[in-house]
């Protein structure tokens, strides 16, 4: 199936190890290119899938970079919108280590796509021959013409039959383009005008409380408490909230310190009111990944996002509870990739999946 995915690419800009920005500024940053729709393109194609990716950027040679690593992957590049206005987002990142937590700095007002508006865009042109759009909370975060875009892009997605999914992404430094209100009120105002035409939703443990205002009780995610079984009747709440839902999926992070989380996820299976977790003991009972030593998690989401639809699309894989097995074990994976980008094989996937936690050399 092909699937499209719809938002903002940036440049990322990354001190080296785990430098800080003040510590190499001026300096050297390793650029590279990141942002959750596009990061989820790449999964999606990097495991065999057909993906393409629709945005608004600049016609320089910024653009033309981006579509040499697009095409590097194998991600359509025919849906890109070059435009004459506008600019390339940036994001500087420094990663966490032991109890200091990474940050993201964004600097990306007046970015190409922030400035158009949803009738610049051909949609039904866009989704000839998909089956599925993933969007992100992200991109209608950006400004009030992206989320006009982004209220666009599923209502015609939902028309045209396809798949709708959303991974709710929160993010507390955006979500400032409506004076006068605050940022989760305008995220959830937002967000659930968008909940209608969507299919499937896919969140992490705050998203649902702070896109949705449905939370988990019990749970203290600063703290890295989670209340696990809490987030079933987050999953059906959503779904008595937005009957059109039919599967959420939500990553269960506790994280212990910057470079040592666990890491899970479950998904509820609306047509038969069906919860699984992964991954499990031999007990068959939940037992989270337990990840140390972190190199990078900025865009883990993503490769859960794209792991489970590229899994929710192979007929093989497609079983909820497989298809869940299968996301969890890659983003799993990405914490040990540097990079937006997860560079994780579909064959080490299944082998996570099959119990190979040893991280042995293969020779």
């Amino acid at each position: 199936m092909r699937v499209v995915t719809f938002g903002e690419v940036m440049i990322r800009l990354a001190p080296e190890e785990l430098l800080r920005v003040r510590q190499v500024l001026p300096g050297r940053f390793e650029a590279t290119f990141g942002g959750g729709e596009l990061n989820v393109a790449i999964s999606i194609a990097h495991q065999g899938g057909q993906s393409a990716y629709l945005s608004s950027l600049p016609d320089n040679p910024l653009t033309d970079c981006l579509e040499q690593e697009m095409r590097k992957f194998g991600v359509d590049t025919g849906l890109l919108r070059r435009i004459d206005r506008g600019r390339f987002g940036i994001y500087f990142v420094e990663t966490g280590a032991n109890q200091r937590g990474g940050t993201v700095i964004y600097d990306r007002d007046g970015t190409s796509i922030s400035l158009e508006e949803a009738d610049a865009y051909d949609f039904e042109s866009a989704f000839s021959g998909a089956g599925w759009l993933h969007i992100t909370g992200i991109t209608p975060a950006i400004s009030h013409p992206a989320a006009g875009a982004a209220r666009a892009a599923v209502e015609a997605a939902s028309a045209a039959g396809l798949t709708v999914s959303c991974d709710l992404n929160f993010r507390k430094k955006l979500w400032n383009w409506q004076p006068g209100t605050g940022t989760v009120d305008l995220a959830r105002e937002t967000m659930r005008g968008l909940m209608p035409f969507i299919n499937v939703v896919i969140a992490n443990e705050e998203d649902c409380d702070l896109c949705l205002g449905i939370q988990a009780g019990e749970t203290d995610v600063e703290a890295g408490h989670l209340n696990v079984a809490a987030y079933e009747s987050v999953a059906r709440q959503i779904v008595s909230d937005f009957p059109n839902v039919d599967t959420v999926a939500i990553t269960l992070r506790e994280s212990l310190s910057a470079s040592h989380n666990n890491w899970g996820a479950m998904l509820l299976d609306a047509s038969n009111d069906t919860a699984h977790f992964a991954p499990l003991n031999d007990q068959g009972e939940y037992q989270p990944y337990e990840i140390r030593n972190i190199v990078d998690r900025v865009g883990a989401g993503d490769s859960f996002a794209g792991g489970l639809i590229f899994a929710l699309t192979t007929p093989e894989l497609a079983a909820p509870e497989t298809a869940l097995r299968y996301a969890t074990a890659a983003s799993c994976l990405k914490h040990s990739i540097k990079g937006d980008f997860s560079y994780a094989e579909r064959f080490e996937i299944e082998a996570l999946m099959g119990g190979a936690t040893s991280g042995r050399v293969s020779r």
